[in-house]
């Protein structure tokens, strides 16, 4: 065993330095949000409200606009700026109303044939009671769920920060960008930290052992591209960065617009069962037990033919009762 697993190696002072910059860069209270760079990538941005079940949430934006000509679905977390914007939008936080508002609008760019361009930047969905007696978790299954199955292209782009199923509810897509400093993982460095170590104080090093940096998730194949940030950042320069984000869009439509459905499917497919694998070395020389096959599991408990017979229990641990009964039946 201590030849399969390892413990991996803690982050250097640069990468715990590197990645932390970018997710205080990625929380930087001036980075352009979603409301602030639709109108200067898209022409005709109509939003839509409501999911026609609950009611209205502001953490998450959406609505059909107009690319170089052509249709589009727009969908993206909304964080405010201030205090009294950060409260109406809920830090952009969604409940589950805002993911069926989301799916709502997915539903109808697939019933109309439009492309979907989603925005990610979201510490995550909000973990409240309310929320979750409205069901939380279920809203952002289902939304994962539908975004599999969409017959049009879907691009994802990463502004800020990308947390946890919050961000992945949005986050199917068939080509996934992320601006330089953006970020992306399963959970916030606090609070693997405060799981990890039991305190927040190791947010830093939580960061970097991740690999929750665009870079890093390019490396893993979780992110297609990455789009470079004037400056020194995004918020230095948000016109600038439309113009990057406009054109790592349009770049990833044309790629995406000549596939037939069934290949926009298989790929979409293969690119998410392909995320994780890995291959493991060091294993031990004993040849490792065979699984049988879900027919076969469900033909032994069925007892369909040509299925092997589960054997009885006598037949496992055979007692001296069993040979006696043998016997007397004989």
């Amino acid at each position: 065993m201590s030849d399969i697993v390892r413990q991996a190696a803690p982050p250097s002072e640069e990468a715990t330095d590197i990645a932390w910059r970018h997710v205080q860069l990625a929380r930087h209270p001036q980075r352009p949000r979603t409301l602030d760079l639709v109108p200067l990538i898209f022409e005709g941005f109509f939003e839509l409200h409501g999911d026609r079940s609950f009611g209205d949430d502001p953490a998450i934006v959406g609505g059909p606009a107009m690319l170089e000509s052509r249709p589009v679905m727009v969908i993206g977390h909304q964080k405010g700026t201030d205090t009294e914007s950060n409260i109406l939008r809920n830090f952009g936080s969604p409940h589950p109303e805002g993911f069926r508002k989301a799916q709502r609008l997915m539903r109808l760019a697939d019933k109309l044939g439009i492309p979907i361009v989603t925005f990610l930047d979201t510490a995550g969905a909000f973990p409240g009671p309310a929320a979750e007696e409205r069901g939380q978790a279920e809203a952002i299954a289902s939304s994962i769920k539908l975004m599999t199955g969409l017959q049009v292209p879907i691009v994802v782009v990463i502004l800020g920060e990308g947390g946890s199923g919050g961000a992945l509810a949005i986050g199917v897509g068939d080509a996934v960008l992320a601006l330089e400093n953006a970020v992306y993982a399963v959970i916030s460095p606090e609070g693997a930290s405060s799981i990890l170590w039991r305190s927040r104080d190791e947010a830093r090093t939580a960061a970097a052992a991740m690999r929750m940096t665009a870079e890093d998730q390019v490396d893993l194949g979780v992110v297609d591209a990455i789009i470079a940030e004037p400056g020194d950042g995004a918020h230095t320069d948000p016109a600038a960065t439309a113009v990057a984000v406009r054109a790592a869009i349009l770049a990833a439509l044309r790629h995406l617009s000549g596939r037939e459905t069934a290949e926009l499917l298989a790929t979409r497919y293969a690119r998410l069962r392909g995320m994780g694998a890995y291959l493991e070395t060091g294993a031990g020389t004993g040849r490792p037990p065979e699984v049988p096959s879900l027919r076969r599991r469900i033909g032994r408990i069925l007892r369909l033919p040509g299925a092997p017979r589960r054997p009885r229990w006598s037949e496992i641990w055979p007692s001296d009762d069993d040979d006696a009964e043998s016997e007397r039946g004989a």
